[in-house]
């Protein structure tokens, strides 16, 4: 009786193992894939130095704010084609203080950069900039 248990439709069970193992092993490899495989290596990758940052805020305010930076340096990649006719001007970037409390000891902001369709902002340096709230 305990030989049916292991021995009866052998071929199957040694079958069901192996396809158990495949798609354990398959499942594996694309949870470990690196995600820095993101961007593909056939991108270019361009660096602009000296992008004017604007500050947004809610209502006019907005002019009483200053930053310790007023530009950022945004490498970005994308295709060689849409990288060829990538003009600085179509890179913008921007600090939000709209929420901005003075009495908050948080005084930096992240920097948000907006590109056109098929490109992808790498990184911003500096990636987040000084408020510095208006003189009393």
């Amino acid at each position: 009786m305990i030989h049916d248990i292991f021995f009866k439709d052998f071929g199957w069970k040694l079958f069901s193992l192996l396809l158990a193992a495949f798609i354990w092993y398959t499942v594996q490899r694309i949870i470990g894939e690196p995600k820095a495989a993101a961007v593909p290596a056939a991108y270019t990758p361009v660096i602009y130095g000296e992008v004017p940052v604007a500050v947004m805020s809610a209502g006019k305010d907005a002019r009483l704010f200053s930053l310790n930076s007023n530009t950022v340096t945004v490498n970005v990649s994308g295709p060689p084609e849409q990288m060829g006719v990538l003009e600085a001007n179509q890179i913008h970037a921007l600090v939000d203080v709209s929420d901005f409390d003075p009495a908050s000891k948080d005084l930096f902001r992240l920097v948000e950069v907006t590109v056109p369709w098929g490109v992808t902002v790498v990184s911003v340096a500096p990636a987040r900039l000084r408020i510095i709230p208006p003189a009393k």
